[in-house]
């Protein structure tokens, strides 16, 4: 009887050890906890406000501010449906990708994830290229061509030319031209424009890889983004609501980062051009990369720009069920970014 006394305290505590544990099992469990921040990001300068974020650890002090310290990952992913395949997966918390792919993930996960958008990286054209010296536009494209671009279907470029399709031939064939498409990371892509000999005879691309296969003579500007959507901001950062909703904190310093680094860009776009150069160790000329950036069509901004018409034309083509009534429909509504469109 005493032996049984003695350990009953013991056993007692065992089996409130289990239960703790069944109970902590059972419970939902979250992403991660207040403090840690997973980004992907792509291939370009349009990435570029991501690369002042991290050389300059703007996450991590803004995180300070908020009274926390933030570990933040960093990944690089190539096109849109790798990325939002990760942020669904639960790998990433803070998705990097065009507004093509943001529509498609917002429209399916309307009422469940409910991913958006946080911010826009920027303004930027976007060039479909070619060393075809008999393409001269869209119609040009035969069976004979290859057009790159990071995700068929999916990626902000292969939305773009469909866009353009669809103004030239209606919107019934919009999707024209997408049997000639090619998923190919943009370096790689701008290698084989670049040597040529190869079905790979296009490449819609962003800079600097753009500017870059435009130094070959045989390369040309077959279509600018500009002129068929006007100034726009093609490539934007989403998450999905639960990260927003459980990590207020961690959030706020991510978009405090964003915005103090939008800032810093362009206002002084050679220290800009130096932060690329340095975190991505890209192999282009500063001078080249400078000339590039400080382009009167590029601009630095977390506030989105002319994103809704590819928004309502994507839901006028089918490409997505839930049709948005504005840009706030698919951007989280924070103190910043305060306009868009």
């Amino acid at each position: 009887m005493s032996k049984r006394i003695a350990f009953a305290p013991l056993a007692a505590a065992i089996g409130l050890v289990f239960s703790l544990l069944a109970s902590s099992l059972m419970a939902p469990a979250s992403a991660h906890a207040e403090g840690e921040i997973r980004i992907a990001e792509q291939f370009g300068i349009v990435y570029l406000l991501l690369n002042v974020v991290r050389d300059q650890q703007l996450i991590e002090k803004h995180g300070k501010q908020e009274g926390i310290e933030i570990k933040v990952d960093w990944t690089q992913l190539s096109g849109g449906a790798a990325v939002n395949d990760a942020l669904l997966s639960g790998s990433i918390d803070i998705a990097g990708a065009g507004v093509g792919p943001l529509l498609t993930i917002w429209d399916r996960t309307l009422g469940k994830q409910n991913v958006k958008a946080v911010a826009s990286l920027g303004n930027f054209p976007y060039y479909l290229l070619s060393n075809n010296p008999k393409v001269k536009t869209l119609a040009d494209f035969t069976e004979k061509d290859r057009i790159a671009v990071p995700a068929v279907g999916v990626s902000v470029q292969s939305r773009f030319l469909q866009y353009a399709a669809a103004k030239q031939w209606g919107d019934q064939d919009f999707n024209r031209l997408d049997k000639y498409t090619l998923a190919v990371p943009h370096p790689d892509a701008t290698a084989a424009l670049i040597a040529g000999g190869t079905e790979l005879t296009g490449h819609f691309s962003n800079p600097p890889y753009q500017d870059q296969a435009l130094q070959n003579p045989n390369v040309h500007v077959v279509l600018n983004s500009y002129d068929v959507l006007g100034p726009n901001s093609p490539t934007v950062l989403f998450a999905t609501e639960k990260f927003r909703n459980e990590n207020p904190k961690t959030y706020k310093a991510f978009v405090e980062a964003l915005t103090e680094a939008a800032e810093f860009a362009q206002k002084d776009k050679g220290a800009a051009a130096d932060t690329y150069l340095r975190v991505t160790q890209a192999k282009i000329d500063r001078a080249t990369l400078l000339k590039i950036i400080d382009n009167p069509q590029i601009e630095f901004s977390v506030t989105p720009k002319n994103t809704y018409p590819l928004a309502e034309f994507l839901y006028r083509v089918g490409a997505i069920k839930n049709k948005p009534a504005s840009w706030q429909d698919y951007f989280f509504q924070d103190a910043k970014p305060l306009q868009g469109s």
